[in-house]
């Protein structure tokens, strides 16, 4: 009897690395996370899916529970999406603009009158799904005492330079797309995410929050001056303090969700975007400079760049998708349990995605 050829005697060494590498991130005296879920996948194969750490293990930033009260982390387990939701917004988005509804290249203040002010009656919605916007990183929206806050900051933004040009990542670009989405459709923007992508993707557990907290793993206990708010130890509310202040829901963050459903999310995608999108607009969204997707980033896409397009989250999350090869990897982690770090450190997220291009030969193939 012969054992495995070189190439499958590789590969199984390199994902076994892969969940090696994973098992470790939240052990140790200084861990990555608090816990984490990945799962990796090529075509209809799943070669990796893995769970290590806890879904809560301190109760404050200062009280760290024992080992054996702690709650581990399972695959069933949801975690806060953050960024993530961005991907959700973007698609749906894609969705409209498939129905006649929305025009990328038509400007945002034609579908929402009130953003066109302070000079951002140009900015388009490509320019906004591009983070071209030339709108500011974050706007702080929760310093408002009302619940939820009012967009009026959002409207009265000038932009910091003309639109179309430098490209600089924008929570509020991302927010006025929810909000447009709201407006064309009529609907809220957690029916639009749930009735448009989630429901028919079988993406049962992916949903706006708050979600039920025994389901959930813990993010950070929010406490000035290490956090912007005073908001105790989080589990099953929205990390986000944008998202909080907005109600739970927002274009730019407020999901929550397993491993298993981004998995379902990345092989739709990945297979055309039926039954949510056609293959043209999952292509177009996948061409430079990337329709709410980042392209080619290897400080957390690894090895699987060239080629690749993803997003990560503030949380911990990441996704990563191949589109040629059908490859993807999706990490969801707790890096701000039981407090933000204060540089936040992308290499796990490499590495994951490297070790799955090195087991698949992506790159090394004739």
């Amino acid at each position: 009897m012969t054992g495995p050829g070189p190439a499958a005697a590789a590969e199984s060494a390199e994902l076994a690395a892969l969940v090696a590498e994973v098992s470790a991130l939240p052990e140790g005296p200084g861990p990555w996370c608090g816990g984490v879920v990945v799962v990796a996948g090529h075509g209809r194969r799943t070669v990796v899916r893995h769970a290590a750490g806890w879904a809560l293990r301190h109760t404050a930033r200062d009280r760290e529970l024992p080992p054996a009260g702690r709650e581990p982390v399972r695959e069933s387990t949801l975690f806060d999406l953050a960024s993530l939701t961005k991907l959700f917004t973007a698609v749906a988005v894609a969705r409209e603009a498939e129905r006649g509804r929305v025009a990328l290249d038509e400007r945002v203040a034609v579908y929402v009158p009130e953003f066109g002010r302070r000079g951002k009656g140009r900015i388009t919605v490509r320019d906004l799904l591009t983070h071209r916007g030339g709108l500011p990183a974050e706007l702080p929206l929760y310093r408002q005492p009302d619940r939820p806050a009012s967009l009026e900051p959002l409207w009265a933004l000038p932009p910091q330079q003309p639109p179309g040009r430098l490209r600089r990542y924008s929570d509020p670009g991302m927010i006025a797309l929810g909000v447009l989405l709201e407006r064309v459709t009529g609907r809220g923007l957690a029916e639009v995410i749930r009735d448009g992508i989630t429901g028919p993707l079988g993406m049962a557990d992916t949903r706006f929050g708050p979600v039920a907290p025994e389901r959930a793993a813990a993010t950070e206990d929010q406490r000035r001056p290490r956090a912007r708010a005073d908001r105790g130890m989080l589990r099953g509310e929205v990390h986000d303090e944008n998202a909080a202040a907005l109600g739970g829901v927002a274009g730019h963050a407020g999901l929550f969700g397993t491993a298993g459903d981004l998995a379902r999310f990345c092989r739709a995608l990945l297979a055309g975007g039926g039954p949510v999108l056609r293959p043209e607009t999952v292509r177009a969204m996948w061409q430079p400079p990337g329709l709410g997707w980042e392209l080619d980033q290897p400080w957390f896409m690894g090895e699987l760049a060239p080629g690749a397009a993803g997003h990560t989250g503030f949380t911990g999350t990441s996704l990563v998708v191949h589109p040629a090869s059908g490859a993807f990897v999706v990490m969801l982690a707790t890096t701000v349990h039981p407090v933000r770090p204060v540089r936040p450190d992308h290499r796990p997220r490499a590495a994951a995605a490297t070790r799955l291009a090195r087991a698949l030969r992506l790159h090394s193939l004739p």
